[in-house]
């Protein structure tokens, strides 16, 4: 059995807040005497990843996912519970484990403004010890990679969100972490730069076996990158496998999308195959949209062929970002 190279047991983080009542008088006895309430931000979280994974964390916002990443990654103490990451306990920060890991927030910027990004490498080989020469091994391979050849001596201010994000995957990678927590990395990209730096993600991982947590609101990072995912909800982790059984436990239907010939069908027909149980969602002239059980899907289909004049249809999952969302709003796993 491959040993994990995260491992996390009832992790917790409460966190202190203080409370003030409003108003001149609210904030004079405050000064006198603070009042707190405290928040459940992570509440016996457990999980287990094995080397070389690409594993999605995925909730709502306030849901605990940053707040569990801080924590693997050192930047917090629990409240309790246990973790190791790559064999260490991250809040003790060993420098040898800060060499393994790498973090990446989407909102968070660790280049410096106002010089262009390869004095940043450099800076940042320095500070991590890289030899030489396997500091420009390593960057000629990830700038090949992202394509940023004709970025390197343009100052971080000017560059563009696309490939600001680029350069800071590059100088988390300088190093080669073993493990990487990616936090909303493509948060503000367009289509086309999230897509990029999709194909970017999934390539580093089969070419260096780095293990990867990737936060993300966007479904279509973690439907691409994800086989398996953790979904935490107010603190709680609800879920830990594959995205597609989640989708099916929670919408065990397909969409049956039909076009049909003009002036083809009879009024009743299609009820008449559909029986009970399936939905007709939408119908326009010819096309009509189905919702029908997942296992009555190949008997609908096969009758929908022989009783109707059928010019296309398909059959499709439930989109995931409508599964996510019915969790999202208080629906049960």
């Amino acid at each position: 059995m491959v040993e994990p190279i995260i491992a996390v047991e009832q992790l917790d983080k409460t966190y202190r807040v203080p409370e003030r009542p409003p108003g001149l008088a609210g904030a004079a006895a405050s000064l006198w005497h603070r009042t707190y309430r405290e928040v459940l931000a992570v509440q016996g979280v457990s999980f287990a990843i094995a080397p070389g994974e690409v594993v999605g964390f995925i909730g709502p916002n306030g849901a605990g996912k940053t707040t569990t990443l801080k924590m693997l990654s050192g930047l917090l103490q629990p409240s309790g519970g246990t973790a190791r990451v790559a064999g260490s306990v991250p809040w003790e920060r060993e420098p040898e484990y800060l060499r393994q890991i790498a973090m990446v927030m989407g909102n968070k910027s660790q280049l410096l403004w106002d010089i262009p990004p390869l004095d940043t490498f450099h800076v940042l080989g320095e500070i991590y010890s890289v030899p030489p020469a396997e500091l420009r091994v390593t960057l000629d391979e990830l700038i090949e990679l992202l394509g940023i050849g004709g970025l390197l001596a343009t100052p971080v201010r000017n560059l563009s969100l696309g490939e600001r994000m680029k350069c800071e995957l590059i100088a988390s990678l300088l190093y080669r972490p073993q493990v990487l927590f990616l936090d909303e990395p493509t948060l503000g990209l367009d289509v086309s730069s999230q897509r990029r730096l999709r194909a970017f993600i999934a390539q580093y991982n089969r070419r260096t076996g780095a293990t990867i947590i990737l936060t993300s609101h966007y479904m279509a990072d973690v439907v691409e990158l994800c086989p398996r995912v953790l979904l935490i909800q107010e603190g709680k982790l609800l879920y830990d496998g594959a995205l597609a059984k989640l989708s099916a436990r929670l919408a065990p239907f397909k969409l049956l999308r039909l076009t049909l010939a003009e002036n083809g069908h009879r009024n009743g027909a299609l009820e008449d195959v559909l029986g009970a149980g399936a939905d007709i969602l939408e119908q326009e002239n010819s096309n009509v949209t189905l919702r029908i059980p997942r296992e009555r899907t190949a008997a609908v289909t096969a009758g929908l062929l022989n009783a109707l004049p059928v010019v296309d249809l398909a059959i499709e999952d439930p989109p995931i970002e409508a599964v996510i969302d019915q969790i999202y709003k208080g629906g049960a796993l």
